[in-house]
């Protein structure tokens, strides 16, 4: 089959099989070329078919000659639609890692489940013994907690309607969007699905099983973001959510002294969630072009090809006061932020594309699903179902 993009607004119901290889493939000789690094050999990614997930465990398997086990919700082609871009990438991780003779497998379920820790914990038994770091890096739409109930995340302010300047992807023009308050339970959702808790539970979970090494390492990805955004990020909702993410870290701490827990926050990049939410796409374009001519900007690759190198596994990781990592170092940086917001002031829909990158942002958009890499033949026929190596076995 033929397979082309079809965007809805923010959403692209369809991923080409070879240009998600491609993309891993090209994320894959980033990290090589960076060289190798003592590291951890024994990782467990959850979350780990897309985004900072994905590129993490790359970077583990390729920077640190790591065995990885992937945890992820993904779902394959039925010979009409195409599968989810994660499953194509899981695909093409575990044949390139078994090109290089490093130990891949994956387990597809929700990893809010009792039942896909349970067989995580199996196949570190069988496979590896213990792992010695974990990378939470879920980014889920609802969680089903062990009574039974239904959490749902939103993106709202705790406080009173924001309104700012947008951009609309479906044309590109300058628009006005108004972010509402939260509802009765829609904090309490969205801590419960975008916070620590389940974390805390895998942690718990693993440890109670005996299969985390003596001083394994554990990191949760966050966000905060400009004070242009705070009202529907680092104070909204998610930014609650985010701030009990930092709390369980501390808590993990805590309560065992035999792991070491990071929170990394990580810099704006565009991502299936980041996509949806209102006002930060325009932010996102004028960031990426005033990085880019800084020649500052990075992708998931690149960021977290730094955090291991230069942040994680260095003799003494560097921390801000409440012991996270800042890879939005160089994004809240003041140079760069004063002339983000100087070309907020400025924008309108006649010069957006002069005082932002949408071109860039929606490359890496379509680069998400597989689209618009170059070197790609996508006029060609291409098969839909394929199978993630280590399901099959």
């Amino acid at each position: 089959m033929i397979v082309e993009p079809k965007v809805r607004e923010f959403i692209c119901t369809t991923a080409h099989p070879t240009g998600c290889y491609e993309n891993v493939k090209r994320q894959i000789a980033y990290v090589k070329d960076k060289g190798t690094i003592e590291g951890p050999k024994r990782v467990l990614v959850i979350g780990a078919s897309t985004g900072y997930g994905l590129a993490s465990r790359i970077t583990a398997a390729f920077a640190c000659q790591a065995s990885t086990i992937g945890v992820m919700f993904e779902k394959p082609s039925n010979g009409k639609r195409t599968a989810t871009p994660g499953w194509y990438n899981t695909v093409a991780f575990e044949k390139e890692a078994e090109k290089n003779g490093l130990y891949a497998k994956s387990i597809n379920g929700d990893a809010f489940s009792l039942e896909v820790k349970e067989k995580v914990i199996e196949m570190i038994k069988e496979d590896l013994g213990q792992v010695d770091m974990v990378i939470y890096s879920l980014a889920a739409p609802r969680r089903t907690t062990a009574d039974g109930t239904v959490w749902a995340s939103s993106l709202k302010t705790t406080g009173e309607a924001f309104t700012e300047k947008s951009l609309d992807l479906r044309n590109n023009t300058i628009v006005t969007k108004t972010v509402e308050p939260a509802k009765d339970g829609e904090l309490e959702g969205t801590i419960k699905v975008m916070g620590g808790e389940d974390w805390m539970d895998w942690m718990d979970t693993l440890h109670g099983a005996g299969v985390l090494s003596e001083n394994a390492v554990t990191v949760a990805y966050s966000y905060i973001g400009p004070k242009l955004t705070y009202p529907i990020y680092y104070d909204g909702t998610i930014g609650q959510a985010k701030r009990h993410l930092t709390k369980t870290a501390e808590k993990i701490n805590e309560k065992y002294s035999d792991i070491k827990a990071y929170i990394s926050v990580n810099k704006a990049l565009v991502t299936q969630a980041s996509a949806a939410i209102p006002i930060v796409p325009l932010y996102f374009a004028i960031l990426y072009k005033v990085m880019k001519v800084q020649g500052t900007h990075e992708g998931c690759i690149e960021q977290i090809s730094r955090l291991f190198h230069e942040k994680l596994f260095v003799e003494k990781p560097v921390t801000d006061e409440q012991g996270r990592i800042r890879m939005d170092d160089w994004e809240l940086s003041d140079e760069v932020q004063d002339k983000v917001m100087e070309c907020w002031k400025n924008v309108t829909t006649e010069n957006v594309a002069e005082l932002s990158d949408i071109d860039g942002y929606w490359q890496d958009f379509y680069q998400m699903f597989g689209f618009h890499l170059d070197g790609v033949d996508y006029a060609k026929d291409v098969d839909l179902e394929v199978a993630i190596p280590s399901l099959e076995k």
